[in-house]
């Protein structure tokens, strides 16, 4: 007996997974989709941590890949606890496309889930990004300054091309998180799971694609590490003034909404599509 499942069996499982997520209680999915934010954050915080103090010599040229290695690596366990315990991302029922294009839910099921979902996602990350940021202390000095640095980084890069720029990243993103809860489903022990997450979040980290989920954490995390003197001084703006662009506002208009779009292109289009085009479409489901 093999032990995962093969391509075309898992596509169709996608079916039966599509439907129990439309017929899912709101309570549930908001209960569910907070504790996703809150353990996606978890995975944020982590690699915030993990990407402070690498600045050797010359901007830290020499250890940029490395360093980025490290930060995806760590990332991989937001996804792991997804995943094994049970939870609701919206990137990841993102796949419910499967179940819509088949006939089996309706578009109108498919997009009350993600509403649902995504706020409670939002609900968790921000709740999480208070706790460690605001209230625990952790980010009062250089992994505050890290804070600062990635969530202003997220709300200005790219100058006028900034949202066809993280709208692509985005697509790029969930691309690779659909194909790793494609992947865990397909494993039938939590071993298989575990390395079929780690490898691709790994490489969606490490390659700087954004995740709306994740934002939804570290741009509050920033904002939050703003309240710390010690932190902004460290940080690459360095003064409040210049940091008055990194505030809730540009957390959506200038990432969140542009990043989630490009996730459902990504993961409901990319993957969920496909797959279905490829191995559901014209087959009989007993």
């Amino acid at each position: 007996m093999s032990n995962f499942l093969a391509p075309a069996d898992l596509s169709k499982a996608f079916i039966g997974i599509s439907k129990a997520k439309a017929n899912n209680s709101i309570a549930k999915l908001f209960v569910l989709g907070i504790l996703a934010g809150v353990f996606i954050g978890f995975a944020a915080h982590l690699a915030t941590t993990v990407a402070t103090g690498w600045d050797f010599g010359a901007g830290g040229a020499g250890v940029f890949g490395l360093k980025k290695f490290f930060i995806g690596s760590v990332f991989s366990v937001g996804l792991m606890l997804v995943i094994i315990p049970g939870s609701e991302l919206f990137t990841g029922n993102n796949l419910m496309t499967i179940g819509a294009m088949n006939g089996d839910i309706t578009w109108g099921q498919v997009l009350r889930n993600w509403a649902i979902v995504w706020f409670a996602n939002l609900v968790g990350s921000v709740l999480l990004a208070w706790m460690i940021a605001s209230m625990s202390g952790l980010t009062s000095g250089a992994v505050g300054a890290t804070a600062i640095n990635i969530a202003y980084g997220k709300v200005t890069a790219g100058g006028d091309a900034h949202t066809m720029m993280y709208f692509f990243r985005a697509i790029g993103a969930n691309w690779l998180v659909c194909l790793a809860v494609m992947m865990a489903i397909a494993a039938k022990d939590i071993g298989g799971k575990v390395f079929a997450i780690f490898f691709p979040i790994m490489a969606f980290v490490t390659s700087g694609f954004e995740h709306s989920v994740a934002n939804m954490y570290f741009i509050p995390a920033g904002i939050f590490s703003k309240a710390y003197a010690g932190a902004v001084a460290a940080s690459k703006a360095g003064s409040l003034e210049a940091l008055e662009v990194l505030n809730w506002g540009t957390m959506f208009t200038s990432n969140v909404l542009i990043v989630t779009l490009g996730n459902i292109v990504g993961g409901g289009i990319l993957v969920g599509m496909v797959y279905w085009w490829i191995y559901v479409k014209g087959t009989k489901e007993s």
